[in-house]
């Protein structure tokens, strides 16, 4: 049975394979080790890992600012897709953020990544007119 739980610092190194799996060619910011340690410190409960038999199988990081809420970093194992995962690890977060008041999520997907784009409006998910836009610190 799979269960969704808040991330525990013992799965780091599974969390951190997984990742590298799934985003090879994220920027050296977005690394677990990075992120990781940068999530536990301000709403450490919004980084969920699904997991079963206690190995991990994915993840999903979310954030709310009081305004919006943001998911991020949603990743299953290849080996593991077609099973839900994704669709659990998704709800979980909502329900997440709904619990603290957060009533409009946004997430952004690579415009090269049309299974992501395809996954996200199966989950009811639409794009929105706007610019995306960003700036590294």
């Amino acid at each position: 049975m799979i269960a969704i739980l808040p991330y525990a610092e013992a799965q780091f190194a599974e969390v951190d394979a997984l990742w590298r799996t799934v985003f090879p060619e994220d920027p050296p910011h977005s690394h677990a080790a990075v992120a990781i340690p940068q999530k536990l410190a301000v709403q450490r409960d919004l980084l969920l890992v699904a997991q079963e038999d206690g190995h991990v199988l994915g993840t999903i990081m979310a954030g709310y600012d009081g305004h919006r809420g943001w998911l991020y970093k949603l990743a299953v194992h290849p080996k593991a897709r077609g099973c839900g995962i994704a669709h659990s690890l998704v709800r979980s977060a909502e329900r997440a953020l709904t619990d603290l008041g957060c009533t409009k999520v946004n997430l952004q997907v690579r415009d090269t990544n049309r299974d992501a784009a395809a996954f996200w409006a199966h989950m009811g998910y639409a794009v929105e007119p706007r610019i995306s836009m960003g700036r590294t610190l």
